[in-house]
């Protein structure tokens, strides 16, 4: 398989507080693949520095064949077109309606006419589940749900390579929570999209994603599929999955 992401003993430090201590993964063309790790251990953060948000010490990562560590304006451009992310609580701006927080990359980033930049928006509306009526609607107008859904439809509105999700879940009830892990996955068969995700949700884990990697005490601890993840002794790896009781950590 293609890999599409590699990075490459990445370290990274805020002040003398080390995050990242040579952090190497890769991930392929077309999976859904999971950052994990306990609460501070730099998962969030190795996603900021693959997108660009957040710069790191040493090491090196590539995206799309691209280095960030010596990319050029036009390269960082190119890559921000080819990629989209969705942060933990949406990111709308609470001043425009659905339709115009979807439309603005759509306005940013291209020269399309408004009719069709209204087309897609609501081309995506319908993608992510959501009637063409929301997009008259304000943020604060939405439920929890529907806000996602909303900044999911943003993302997807320039066609993304790769997808980032930061905890996709985070506030949703159980079954929106399950029923937004089915539309990801729906979606990254039907635009032929790898998804990257930092996320602690055990149900996200087992149902959804392909690969993860587990960051533990400032390293990669682990790199795999779940049930690569089973036959791993290591009792930090064990300890990560038993707390939450997910029943497919049970070995068979």
């Amino acid at each position: 398989m293609k890999t599409i992401i590699k990075v490459d003993d990445v370290c990274t430090k805020f002040g003398n507080h080390v995050v990242h201590d040579g952090v190497s993964i890769h991930i392929n063309e077309g999976e859904i693949y999971g950052i994990l790790g306990g609460s501070g251990s730099g998962k969030s953060t190795l996603m900021r520095e693959i997108i660009m948000l957040q710069p790191f010490d040493s090491g090196s990562i590539e995206v799309l064949g691209k280095s960030l560590r010596h990319i050029s304006y036009e390269q960082k451009m190119w890559l921000v077109k080819k990629t989209a992310v969705l942060f933990q609580f949406g990111a709308l701006y609470s001043s425009l309606n659905v339709l115009e927080n979807i439309s603005v990359p759509l306005l940013e980033y291209t020269d399309l006419p408004q009719e069709f930049i209204e087309h897609i928006v609501m081309s995506k509306l319908v993608m992510v589940g959501l009637k063409k009526e929301t997009a008259y609607l304000f943020p604060s107008e939405l439920s929890g749900g529907m806000k996602k859904r909303v900044a999911l439809a943003r993302a997807l509105a320039m066609e993304p390579k790769i997808l980032f999700l930061d905890e996709p879940t985070s506030g949703l009830d159980p079954l929106s929570a399950e029923n937004f892990d089915r539309l990801i996955r729906e979606l990254s068969v039907l635009m032929q999209m790898s998804v990257v995700m930092v996320t602690h949700d055990l149900h996200t884990i087992e149902h959804v994603l392909d690969r993860f990697c587990l960051i533990y005490d400032k390293k990669i601890l682990f790199e795999g599929t779940l049930d690569e993840a089973k036959a791993f002794e290591h009792f930090a790896l064990r300890e990560y999955f038993s707390a939450g009781g997910m029943r497919a950590w049970k070995k068979e």
